[in-house]
């Protein structure tokens, strides 16, 4: 699936989060605060967006992803950066690799994601952090039941208008619908070994970042 959305991927990013998407990798950088030398895992990276701006800090950063069919334009895009075919659940990485370890809108997509969070703790050195960003639950009840609409009826004809493959985004709409709230989430990354479990609210709950340390 993803392979088939990979060469309009960025674009229709950009047009269904009405540009937010920007703002989301920002906060993100912020977050996981790189410095230069530090190596960074790009979990899910796609196309490589998401690691422009931590390599652009002066980390080491690795963007790596199970679709083959986004590394290859990413690499495309990208040739500066190691892009790595990887599964979530069994990480092509030795222990304690990581200084920080991020992924955005991707741990909804592994087929299991406890056992990736675990996965993610074991490939971050002891003191590491881990930086997730992904799609939640509004906190205001009345534009929470607006946002599932536009989720359900006004953003699968959006993506038949700009994505190279539709069927995709009906499932994205799913997938986030189902999705734990931002406790839930908490709950999952410390029970997969992490601590000090935090999560900040962007546009309205739409997104959460959740960080925590190995």
């Amino acid at each position: 699936m993803f392979d088939a959305v990979a060469k309009r991927y960025d674009v229709t990013n950009d047009v269904l989060s009405l540009g937010q998407d920007r703002r989301w990798r920002t906060e993100v950088l912020d977050a996981v605060a790189p410095v230069p030398g530090e190596r960074v895992l790009d979990l899910a990276a796609g196309t490589g967006t998401s690691s422009v701006p931590f390599h652009d800090r002066g980390a080491t950063v690795v963007p790596c992803d199970f679709s083959l069919g986004m590394l290859r334009v990413g690499k495309k895009a990208r040739p500066h950066l190691p892009f790595t075919a990887g599964d979530g659940t069994r990480l092509p990485f030795a222990d304690d690799t990581f200084d920080a370890v991020t992924i955005s809108f991707g741990l909804r997509n592994i087929v299991d994601p406890a056992a990736g969070l675990a996965e993610m703790r074991r490939v971050t050195r002891p003191g590491g952090r881990l930086v997730v960003c992904e799609f939640s639950h509004p906190t205001w009840a009345p534009f929470r039941t607006a946002y599932v609409e536009y989720l359900m009826k006004a953003l699968p004809p959006v993506a038949r208008a700009v994505s190279s493959s539709p069927d995709a985004y009906v499932y994205l709409a799913e997938s986030i619908r189902a999705w734990p709230d931002q406790a839930g989430l908490a709950a999952m990354v410390a029970a997969a070994g992490w601590a000090d479990v935090e999560w900040k609210n962007l546009s309205g709950g739409i997104v959460a970042l959740h960080r925590a340390t190995a």
